[in-house]
């Protein structure tokens, strides 16, 4: 292969561990099987990442920045907060149904990161991560419409980041699409009611 930018060469190397890892397994997913998988050679992944764990956290950040970004492209206001908070949420859940196993790999990968000595932050990175993306959905919302929520900002993001967290791993477990439309609807309206007071 050519010479590459390394920041091009890092999102090639990222986007090659979250196939691998979605489709191997994140303990059996090495830095060798992520630079075949990438096409390239090891002295490549040693030049753009200082370990595995620097990969793995990059890793963690695109797949949770891409939906993220999908997601707050659908907040436009509608006629109604419900409205726009359940379209939202309908972009989201899109992602999840839509790309599962990119969604069953976070989960493994935050397993993977609280079971590794040296890795246990990365799980702690993943879920803070998941707080500021619900913090930025729920102000992207709430400014939208021009409303104020009646509950503290941070509050709403750590109870919409646990009922999506769960939410999600339910579904990947049961794939019941039925339980999961009931979820989302009830989902979107605990966070209209939580909004609006």
């Amino acid at each position: 292969m050519g010479r590459m930018p390394s920041a091009e060469r890092r999102r090639q190397l990222v986007e090659a561990s979250i196939r691998a890892m979605a489709r191997d397994g994140v303990a059996k997913t090495t830095t060798r099987s992520i630079c075949a998988e990438a096409g390239v050679s090891l002295s490549v992944f040693h030049y753009c990442f200082d370990s595995k764990q620097a990969l793995l956290e990059a890793a963690i950040e695109t797949i949770i920045g891409d939906y993220v970004a999908r997601v707050m492209k659908a907040v436009e206001p509608r006629g109604t907060l419900r409205e726009t908070v359940r379209a939202a949420l309908r972009t989201y859940w899109e992602d999840v149904t839509g790309h599962p196993d990119a969604h069953m790999l976070t989960y493994d990968l935050t397993q993977y990161a609280l079971r590794e000595p040296g890795f246990e932050h990365l799980a702690r990175a993943q879920y803070e991560q998941y707080v500021r993306s619900a913090t930025a959905l729920v102000e992207q919302v709430a400014a939208a419409l021009g409303v104020e929520p009646k509950v503290p900002v941070r509050t709403l993001a750590r109870h919409l980041a646990a009922a999506v967290d769960g939410m999600t791993l339910q579904y990947l477990v049961l794939r019941d699409e039925r339980a999961a439309e009931e979820q989302l609807e009830l989902t979107a309206d605990q966070l209209v009611l939580l909004i609006e007071g």
